[in-house]
């Protein structure tokens, strides 16, 4: 008589992607999370005061100027471009005809511009996860704010891949093809920054 083998573990089982219901699901335990590519990621540490101060101020500016035609929204709110991809953008735009993609859940669906601006823990993931999820996602147009180096990198979305369209530095009138109310430059961001005398 022989004895039965121990059964091996079945290495096609493979574990299921995160979901958004699974995300929407998770306890308030103050930690911002976001969904790439059905993989769950927290968003640790949070900003600091200085990009906090940045986004504030190019959404001030978004404001004044698009007002009329643009919805400005700054995070935390969820972009779900599928039920495996939901991320939080510093600062999107929509236009005032496309408003039907703001839900209850968040935004669902590409908005017309992302804008991320780089901290010292987000700087891979917004240069590498974030402009592949959002070229795929069909985003027509992604901001990266270097506020190190005082610049800005417009990438416009050509044949499902961005492209780098412009960099602006300084004194350099920010332009957009998409959104033309658009009208800042770097150097009014970065000089509106208060000197934090502990930073």
């Amino acid at each position: 008589m022989t004895k039965d083998k121990p059964s091996k573990p079945d290495n096609r089982i493979k574990e299921q992607p995160v979901t958004y219901d699974d995300y929407a699901r998770l306890p308030d335990d103050g930690i911002r999370y976001e969904i790439n590519n059905g993989r769950l990621e927290a968003m640790t540490p949070g900003p600091n005061a200085v990009h906090q101060f940045v986004v504030q101020q190019i959404e001030h500016r978004m404001l004044q100027k698009c007002a009329s035609d643009f919805i400005v929204i700054s995070s935390p709110i969820d972009v779900i471009l599928s039920e495996t991809e939901v991320r939080q953008p510093d600062i999107v735009m929509i236009r005032r005809d496309r408003l039907s993609i703001i839900t209850k859940r968040g935004i669902e669906g590409p908005p017309d511009l992302v804008v991320e601006v780089l901290s010292p823990f987000s700087a891979k993931r917004d240069r590498q996860q974030k402009l592949h999820a959002y070229a795929k996602y069909a985003i027509p147009e992604y901001w990266i704010v270097d506020v190190n180096n005082e610049l800005l990198e417009l990438y416009v979305l050509t044949k499902e891949q961005y492209t780098l369209q412009e960099v602006y530095f300084e004194d350099e009138p920010v332009v957009s093809k998409q959104i033309p109310c658009i009208s800042f430059t770097m150097q009014e961001i970065i000089e509106s920054i208060p000197e934090l005398p502990n930073f």
